[in-house]
């Protein structure tokens, strides 16, 4: 049986009702659910820094220890060829042997300057290491208290948002295709979710622009879909929600 649109304008009302509601238990929650969120990305981004830094750490400590090796054979080398000089039967193998001698003791040098710079960089990243740590712990501190938060307005209001979104559900196949896409659309570009709003003052609630009398006339008579002429938003007089919530 086709619907008067008297009985489509309520039953749009009637969706609005619930969204609203809904709207509001959400805006309970407001930021939370983003601010979760954004501290699980700063988190995840935190432990990602200070894994790799701890690894670059752990390379500086394992190139420390590969130089101390090198001057240790470099030592011992220079040492052999030490030996090696007293027996020594002319000058090309004494030339060779000083040779020997003297790269071994670039080797050290080198190494020895390395381990220096590589100490200076431990420093340096030990600190920015402890300090990107002291900050994960502020973080994870702020999202344990964000998540309790959160989980005690959910817990208040998951069952009364999971009923009314039933409610939701069942009141939308009520509701003529045409008109309901049309509302969906409007609640979509309406900052405060409103598609259905009612004559406060002369004017439209949504908006707040003046509606003419002539106008307002026509809504009261309930015999077609009006819009609000600035915003779109569709038009009910305050008598119907009365009658809807009475219903």
């Amino acid at each position: 049986m086709e619907q008067t649109v008297e009985q489509k304008l309520k039953a749009l009302y009637e969706l609005q009702n619930i969204h609203t509601k809904i709207d509001k238990i959400r805006q309970v929650r407001g930021e939370l659910p983003m601010e979760v969120a954004d501290l699980e990305d700063d988190v995840l981004g935190l432990e990602t820094r200070i894994a790799k830094i701890k690894g670059e750490l752990d390379d500086l400590e394992d190139s420390i220890v590969t130089r101390k090796n090198t001057i240790k054979d470099a030592q011992a080398a220079i040492k052999r060829y030490d030996s090696q000089l007293k027996e020594v039967k002319n000058n090309r193998e004494y030339d060779a042997l000083t040779k020997e001698i003297e790269i071994q003791g670039l080797d050290i040098q080198v190494s020895e300057k390395k381990i220096k710079e590589h100490g200076f960089e431990i420093t340096s990243k030990t600190e920015i290491y402890e300090a990107a740590k002291a900050e994960l712990d502020g973080r994870k501190k702020d999202l344990e208290a964000k998540k309790a938060e959160l989980d005690v307005i959910t817990a208040e209001t998951e069952k009364e948002e999971q009923d009314l979104q039933k409610k939701a559900d069942k009141a939308e196949p009520q509701i003529e295709e045409r008109l309901l896409v049309a509302y969906k659309r409007l609640r979509k570009n309406a900052v405060n979710g409103l598609a259905v709003v009612t004559i406060d003052r002369d004017s439209c609630s949504g908006c707040f622009n003046q509606i003419p009398p002539q106008r307002q006339l026509d809504i009261r008579q309930r015999k077609k879909i009006i819009v609000c002429e600035h915003c779109g938003r569709i038009l009910v007089d305050e008598a119907l929600t009365h009658e809807v919530a009475e219903a």
